[in-house]
């Protein structure tokens, strides 16, 4: 028998010359222990789920690195801190990721900056730049919301504070984060190949959006550990530039310079907007999301966030359409083409079988996995309301077909489970929260909103689910346009049909005169209209009703 002791390869097949069943393949990964756990009625969705675990354990090996597979292997910081919440969830971090950060820290003492890689072993030295660099920020402010341990700011402040300054001194007349490199919303699908940071969303839009969340961070970390002049000094500083984000790109309506997803997805999330804004900038992202066909549009500054900021702004059953879209790129097209972990772009493998030819196609990244904080928060719905889940929030919400999700933690006061399921006309609820702890409890679908607060122990609640929950509109070829616009599922499969047989037309359901319009009068302005239109628009509609 023959193991490497000084390295390891990451792979998912492998060419055995010789008896099979002589050899076998070894998980290695850092000394962690899981702690997280979710699985739903959705056979796709488990998988997408499955897949960020693997992707993560593959990763994670006394570094976390960005990919296990070739000859990168590198502790990259923004795809850490894209990802922190789903690693601190689905494993217990606190051992590897807090040497990371001493790492971190060393290095940031003797070079005057955080590296984009830790360990450092890149040949120029790097910039300040959001999402990467201020991992030493996000990240233990991250830890410290899951564990709720006090120590784990203690021991990062004096790196946390170097970084935010070394950024203040950077910005403009203006308080705005605005030269420098800034990797973007790296690989938006829609940047060219030969540059992934050319996405669609200004990259200094993304630093100071990161800049209005690091700020507030650093803010609330000076005033938990009682270095009140700093807290002072850095809220003082969060609240220059947000004041600058909202003058150089927020409209008084709400509209966002830039108009992308990522861009609002950015603003909704980091509380950068005011509440009517707020408002108006979820509809309008909800848009962008349905004018790309609930397909990925975002990169690795948007994709965690983007669901998150769609459903906090009323839009559930958008964030649903897009979680569970199969087409490229999206959030299952990896899982339709079989992946068994997380690719560091969607179409890393296209429909056609080939590989993204870009050079940088990866098949196990974990970054992108970072949708699974969505999957925990919203499907499952647990989240903390307090550091370390001493008192903790349940409140799932149900939506894109799903009948059940089953979501459990291992937190520091001991095991949280919540499920939920839907059956039979009825909403079925059970929790357990720990001893000593206390859950904020939204009932999912209750017919009256109802919220209870419970103490440790096991809890359960079963009720009728709203009348006509469920129920589906009997649309027809004779529906309004704006009817059937008004109703996001069912105007997707539509916009599939449209596309299909007039591509390159826009078909705008919510205009004024759609009102008039029905698909059956549509089709008698088309010349020639085809039996095969016909049967497309209707089985669109008997497919969503």
């Amino acid at each position: 028998m023959w193991e490497p002791r000084f390295t390891f390869h990451g792979f998912r097949y492998a060419e055995i010359d010789g008896p099979f069943d002589a050899v076998s393949a070894v998980v290695v990964h850092s000394d962690m222990r899981r702690t997280g756990w979710f699985e739903t009625s959705d056979e796709l969705v488990n998988r997408l789920h499955a897949n960020t675990v693997w992707s993560m354990r593959g990763n994670f090996v006394g570094v976390p690195t960005d990919c296990p597979q070739r000859d990168e292997r590198l502790g990259w910081t923004g795809d850490l801190n894209a990802f922190a919440p789903t690693a601190a969830f689905l494993y217990d971090v606190r051992g590897v990721l807090g040497s990371w950060l001493e790492d971190l820290a060393a290095e940031q003492r003797e070079k005057g900056y955080v590296p984009w890689v830790v360990p450092d072993v890149l040949s120029t030295p790097s910039s300040p730049t959001a999402l990467w660099s201020d991992v030493a920020v996000s990240l233990p402010w991250t830890l410290y919301r899951h564990y709720g341990d006090v120590e784990i700011l203690r021991r990062s402040y004096d790196s946390m504070a170097a970084f935010i300054r070394s950024v203040e001194a950077l910005l403009d007349e203006d308080g705005l984060w605005s030269t420098g490199f800034q990797f973007g919303d790296w690989l938006d699908p829609d940047a060219p190949m030969d540059n992934p940071s050319g996405g669609k969303t200004d990259r200094y839009l993304v630093a100071c959006a990161y800049l209005c969340k690091t700020t507030a961070e650093m803010a609330r970390t000076a005033e938990i550990l009682g270095h009140d002049a700093d807290a002072a000094h850095f809220a003082a500083l969060a609240r220059r530039v947000r004041e600058a984000f909202h003058r150089e790109y927020v409209a008084p309506s709400g509209r966002l310079v830039g108009e992308s997803a990522t861009a609002y997805a950015l603003a909704i999330a980091f509380g950068i907007l005011d509440p009517a804004q707020r408002a108006r900038a979820g509809k309008r992202l909800a848009e962008l999301v349905a004018k790309a066909g609930y397909r990925i549009s975002t990169g690795f500054a948007g994709t965690p966030l983007v669901l998150h900021a769609l459903s906090d702004t009323g839009h559930l059953d958008e964030a649903y359409l897009l979680l569970t879209e199969t087409a490229c790129p999206s959030f299952l097209y990896p899982v339709t083409m079989g992946a068994t972990t997380i690719w560091e772009r969607w179409d890393s493998i296209r429909p056609d079988g080939t590989i993204n030819p870009s050079g940088m196609t990866s098949l196990n990244h974990y970054a992108l996995g970072a949708v699974a904080d969505w999957l925990h928060r919203v499907v499952g719905g647990l989240s903390p309301a307090e550091p370390g889940y001493r008192m903790m929030r349940i409140a799932p919400r149900p939506g894109g077909g799903l009948t059940h999700a089953t979501t459990a933690l291992d937190t520091v006061h001991g095991r949280v489970e919540v499920a939920w399921r839907i059956g039979d006309g009825r909403m079925r609820l059970d929790v357990t929260v720990p001893e000593g702890t206390e859950a904020e409890v939204t009932l999912p679908l209750h017919p009256d909103a109802q919220e209870v607060r419970v103490a440790g122990g096991r809890h359960s609640w079963a009720y009728a689910l709203p009348e006509g929950y469920g129920a589906r509109p009997a649309y027809t070829m004779d529906t309004p346009l704006k009817t059937l616009a008004g109703d996001p599922r069912v105007w997707h499969a539509l916009s599939e049909v449209f596309a299909k047989h007039f591509p390159g037309i826009p078909i705008d359901g919510n205009a004024p005169e759609a009102a008039a319009y029905s698909l059956d009068s549509i089709l008698g302005f088309i010349p020639g209209a085809s039996d095969e239109l016909r049967t497309d628009l209707r089985d669109a509609l008997n497919a969503t009703t």
